[in-house]
Parts: C-alpha cells; sequence; structure tokens
C-alpha cells in the first residue's frame, strides 16, 4: 500500500509546471546556447570566460528565487573550475540528517551529424523537447533542485536540511571536485541523502531509480614508427603501418570479432539482485532495449545489428560488461587530403567503460602497462590516461540496499506524478562523484535519476531535454525529500 503523500500532489504539480514553463526553460534556453566546454575539451577555459558565465548566470537565478532560508556560493579554489554551493536550513522537526543535490554546468564538445536546423549551441522548442548540448546533461539539475525546494517552501512542507553542490568538472571526469569535498566537507553535515539528477531514464513513462554506473578510463594511445611521412610506394611493405601496430596492441586488450575485453581484471562478478532487476527492466522495456538506438542500414538493406537482441543480456552488456570505445583519431588526413604516405603516427582516444565493481585508477595502471610494454617492431607505444597523475580511471558505483522509505516515497511520487510504479535500472555512463559519496558517506541513501531517457543522445549529436518528463521529475523530488524521516 501506498503511503499517502505529504504533499498536496495537485498544487505541487501547478507549481512546477509554472516553475518550468515561465522561469526554468528560458533560462536553459540561454544556458544551451553558451558553449561551456569542460577543461579537458577547452584547456583554456579560465581565459574564454565561458564556464564563469553559466556559473555566475545560474547563480544570478538562484539568488533572484529568493527562496526563503536559502544561502548560495560560489566556492573557489586557485586552478580548479569553479563550485556552485547552496544551503537550506531544516524546518522538520528534530532533523540531524542532510539531503546532497548534485548536478553539473560543464558541456560535453559539439560533435558533429546535428540535424540541419538544430547545433549543440543554438537551442531549440521543438514538440516538447529543448535541443541543444547541455541541456539534459545536466544543466536542469540545478534549476529542478532549487525549484523543488521552492515548491516545498510554497506549501510550508516540513523538511531536512538541504544543501546543494553544482560542479564544473563533471565531464572531465571530476578531477577537480575531490579538493572541493575536502574543503566542504564541514558544511556538508551528516548526509542522509543524496539526489543526484545527472543519471537516465528507461522511458518517459515513470520515474527511474539509477542502481548503478560503470567507470571509465579515457585516455590517447599513441603508436609512433616514423619520424615524418614517407611516400607509401617507396616504404610500404618495409616500414610496418603505424595503424596495423596499434591494431595488434588493441587486440592484447578487445577480442575484435566479440568486442568482449580479454583481461580479467576488467571483469567483475555481475551480483544476483542486479540480474534479477535487469529482468524485470527487460520486462517492461522489451526490444526497446536496442531498438531505440539510431541503426544504420545494413548491407542487405535492413538495420544493422547489436551484439546481442536479449534484452536482459544487451541491459547487462551496457551497464556490468567492460567495453571499449574508440571515440577519437590523429594523425590521419581527411579523405580530401589522404595522399599516398605512409603516416608516421596513428593514435586514437580511447574510453574505456569498467563494471561498477572495478577499481578505476588501479585498471588505468593496468591498461597503461598491457598497452605499452612490449610494442611489436620496437615501435613506440604510449597510452597516456587522462586526469591527474595518481588519480587515473574513475571508479562506478553500485548502490547500497534501498531503505523502505525512500522505496515507498519514490514509487508513490512514480505513481502520482507519472501514472506508473518506479523503475530500476543499470547505467552505463559514470558519475565519478558516487563513488567519492558512498565511500565518505556510507549510510546514506542514493536517489540517483535523471532525464537521459530513449534518444536524448547526451554528448552525440541532437541532445534533446524531455520537458514534461523534466517536470514531472522535479515533483518527484520534492515529495521524495518531504519524505525524508
Amino acid at each position: 500500500m501506498t503511503p499517502a503523500p505529504l504533499l498536496d500532489t495537485p498544487a505541487l504539480s501547478r507549481f512546477v509546471e509554472e516553475a518550468w514553463r515561465e522561469r526554468i526553460t528560458p533560462a536553459l534556453v540561454d544556458y544551451v546556447a553558451v558553449p561551456a566546454k569542460s577543461p579537458m575539451f577547452d584547456p583554456s577555459w579560465q581565459a574564454h570566460g565561458l564556464i564563469e558565465r553559466v556559473v555566475r548566470d545560474a547563480a544570478a537565478w538562484v539568488e533572484a528565487r529568493k527562496v526563503p532560508g536559502l544561502t548560495l556560493e560560489v566556492v573557489r579554489i586557485e586552478g580548479r573550475t569553479p563550485v556552485l554551493f547552496f544551503e537550506v536550513a531544516a524546518t522538520k522537526p528534530a532533523s540531524t540528517q542532510t539531503v546532497l543535490m548534485y548536478g553539473h554546468l560543464d558541456k560535453q564538445p559539439e560533435f558533429s551529424g546535428w540535424r540541419s536546423d538544430l547545433g549543440p549551441w543554438t537551442p531549440k522548442i521543438e514538440a516538447g523537447k529543448l535541443y541543444g548540448r547541455g541541456g539534459a546533461d545536466d544543466g536542469y539539475a540545478l534549476y529542478a533542485a532549487v525549484s523543488a525546494v521552492e515548491a516545498l517552501k510554497a506549501q510550508g512542507a516540513a523538511h531536512p536540511r538541504i544543501v546543494g553542490l553544482i560542479e564544473t568538472c563533471e565531464e572531465s571526469g571530476s578531477f577537480d571536485l575531490p579538493a572541493y569535498l575536502d574543503v566542504l566537507r564541514p558544511r556538508l553535515g551528516d548526509v542522509g541523502l543524496v539526489v543526484c539528477l545527472d543519471s537516465g531514464a528507461g522511458n518517459y513513462d515513470q520515474l527511474w531509480l539509477t542502481t548503478n554506473l560503470r567507470g571509465n578510463i579515457t585516455g590517447t594511445l599513441k603508436v609512433e614508427i616514423l619520424t615524418e611521412g614517407i611516400h607509401s610506394g617507396d616504404a610500404s611493405g618495409l616500414v610496418p603501418s603505424s595503424f596495423r601496430i596499434l591494431r595488434q596492441v588493441l587486440d592484447r586488450l578487445e577480442d575484435a570479432r566479440s568486442g568482449q575485453l580479454l583481461p580479467a581484471g576488467f571483469h567483475c562478478e555481475i551480483p544476483a539482485h542486479r540480474v534479477d532487476e535487469a529482468r524485470a527492466t527487460a520486462a517492461i522495456l522489451g526490444e526497446a532495449v536496442w531498438k531505440n538506438y539510431p541503426w544504420a542500414c545494413g548491407a542487405d538493406g535492413g538495420l544493422a545489428l547489436p551484439t546481442t537482441d536479449d534484452p536482459v543480456e544487451a541491459l547487462l552488456n551496457r551497464t556490468w560488461r567492460p567495453t571499449l570505445s574508440v571515440t577519437g583519431v590523429d594523425g590521419m588526413p581527411s579523405l580530401a587530403n589522404a595522399g599516398n604516405v605512409l603516416r608516421p603516427y596513428t593514435a586514437f582516444k580511447l574510453s574505456l567503460r569498467l563494471p561498477p565493481l572495478v577499481e578505476g585508477h588501479e585498471a588505468a595502471v593496468q591498461l597503461k602497462a598491457l598497452l605499452e610494454d612490449n610494442a611489436p617492431y620496437n615501435a613506440k607505444v604510449t597510452f597516456e590516461p587522462d586526469g591527474r597523475v595518481g588519480n587515473w580511471g574513475a571508479t562506478g558505483w553500485n548502490a547500497p540496499g534501498l531503505a523502505p522509505w525512500l522505496r515507498q516515497a519514490m514509487d508513490g511520487a512514480s505513481l502520482r506524478h507519472f501514472g506508473a510504479p518506479l523503475g530500476y535500472i543499470g547505467q552505463g555512463g559514470t558519475i565519478p562523484l558516487m563513488n567519492l559519496l558512498q565511500q565518505g558517506f556510507p549510510a546514506a541513501q542514493m536517489m540517483v535519476c535523471g532525464v537521459l531517457g530513449p534518444k536524448s543522445n547526451a554528448h552525440g549529436p541532437n541532445e534533446f531535454l524531455h520537458l514534461e518528463y523534466a517536470t514531472r521529475l522535479t515533483a518527484a523530488v520534492a515529495e521524495v525529500i518531504a519524505a525524508h524521516p
């Protein structure tokens, strides 16, 4: 039996709908237009001032709301990306714990392939979706979080202490975040609930709770065989191709036919209850688990095929099994400029997703040794992981057991605002903060959710924010905070 709501549900819905229509969406339109790329993609971010602009715009928006009891500060550490920190005192009697709300304002780079009438920095609202880079991943988070608090205040609802932590380095692996957590830890208090708004949804029909996240190692693998390019007719057959050497090196890591990663250290045992959850989620989503992707036409005119069309295995593949992606390339001229030259080097940008229970830095050290040792033809092979030395890679996250109050609160909020029960789904992406917070606050409950549903395509072309889903999610978050014991 679902407990009665602590808030007036119709009034809450009206409040958040007005907030999104009148205040949040216009602010996000302005936000999308700013190419505030994460520092990994814009090393001159300080000089360009774009991260500073979105931080100042967001701070001004929050301060203009004049939410009772809310204070906001832009926290700065020299040489690091800034953090927005807000705090709201508790109004619930005898409440001693803190609710921590999290999001980020930095963005992925443009990428190519945008629809002709869309672009990463040209916001457009169409069919209830806000297109452009960063709105869904996850510039909306601060605005939704503050509006959820404001909705509680509008009803005079009692709530625990609430703090907000909005970073600007997440898309670079959050390498600046540990320093801020050290500084802010005394101000965080006893965190009893984390509300992270940077995750995804299996569909747009119900509230989805993220149960686990993969880790990630990114870095550049470079193979050098010459100091300059040589006429291919003169050198090929004698000088080995840097691309062929790179292929041999990658064969140490991946079975090219199946995509399975070979080193045992990059795998972990999947907990039985996560397999059971995958079965339940597959029963809800069915073939949509793999059919929602933008498949190209295959050689016979039919669609290209996934690695598996079994929905359960598909979910486990993208959330619990390690996978290699090549996300960039250097050392290759464009097709239009590709002369008959044996190139001196080939470099690939690698993204290696790790299972939730594999430690990120240790895996990065293992990966570097695997790729660099005993290079074919004595070529110069280097793998340079991204991040700060000694802190390579991001460790994934597996959610702690769910407290009955939180399960009931989220399920009830989903039923009231979506008309369907709470769904549970693992995500293949990475949120470095979650592992850090679970280590720092092992007893805290975790509400990890977000708006990245089917075809929202964060990081890629035509990214969009589903406005109605985000509105309902905001109302659900307010209800869960009100239910915090």
